[in-house]
């Protein structure tokens, strides 16, 4: 059987990646927070994101309790798995799992900078750091929902380049997250507005809405001052721009989308 590692810290998307990454890469079966997926779906073990505190979601994820691992080896068994992709923290991690499993040396090495941007490690920084979500990459109907007390939500479906359906992830907040930073939308409002009331091109402005259920996103209407006299186009692209590095330097994070409307002029 050839092993794959793929690692990274933990909050930079590796889950989020591994559909695609295993499709891209013809491997068979994944390992994940001591979960074993084949094919987009979950088919043996137990997620670590079901325990109670850090220390024993990492037991669970290096899959430490013997009866965990025999049921996760039966699996890969039986269903012929030829290739695995380990997921961890790093490579020491991955190594442990591989051992743990007797699989001997692993084979190639990854690591999730190299397969996401670094804006998208910074999305998925943000919403595990200040949301405290994390992404399971199996489908919402596999995930057991009493295991949850605060949240259980649909994730996304990933597609192959030739739309063929890969599987889905789902998302979830684990009790021992228990760090999590709530940003009010009040927050959000005021840094907006504060940049807003500078812009000497504005007669007045409106928030019409601020998204913060993931990645901030928001609609704003403007008046601009008589007379115009310069390329409106080119000013809404800088103030994009403006807004964009002021959420960053505030909140280590770009908006998703700033959506702006040309309310009329005054």
């Amino acid at each position: 059987m050839k092993i794959y590692s793929l690692s990274g810290p933990s909050g930079t998307g590796k889950s989020t990646s591994a559909l695609q990454f295993a499709h891209d890469n013809e491997i068979e079966a994944i390992i994940d927070d001591g979960i074993l997926i084949v094919n987009g779906e979950k088919v043996a073990g137990t997620s670590a994101k079901f325990e109670k505190n850090t220390l024993k979601a990492v037991r669970r994820a290096i899959l430490e309790d013997d009866i965990h691992k025999a049921e996760i080896l039966e699996a890969i068994s039986s269903h012929e798995v030829k290739s695995i992709l380990l997921i961890g923290t790093s490579d020491k991690m991955t190594k442990r799992i591989a051992a743990r499993l007797q699989f001997g040396e692993i084979d190639e090495f990854h690591y999730v900078h190299n397969i996401r941007t670094e804006k998208e490690i910074r999305i998925a920084k943000y919403v595990r750091e200040i949301q405290g979500k994390h992404v399971m990459p199996v489908p919402y109907r596999q995930v057991e929902q009493n295991f949850f007390k605060r949240l259980v939500q649909r994730g996304k479906e990933i597609f192959s380049s030739s739309q063929v359906k890969l599987g889905e992830t789902t998302i979830v907040q684990p009790d021992f997250h228990q760090n999590s930073v709530y940003i009010s939308r009040n927050v959000f409002n005021d840094v907006l507005d504060h940049l807003l009331e500078k812009q000497d091109k504005l007669a007045k402005f409106e928030i019409a809405n601020i998204q913060t259920d993931g990645v901030p996103q928001m609609t704003i209407g403007l008046y601009l001052k008589s007379p115009v006299s310069y390329v409106v186009p080119d000013y809404l692209y800088e103030l994009q721009k403006e807004i964009s590095e002021e959420f960053f330097l505030h909140f280590g994070i770009e908006p998703e989308t700033i959506h702006v409307q040309i309310k009329g002029i005054k």
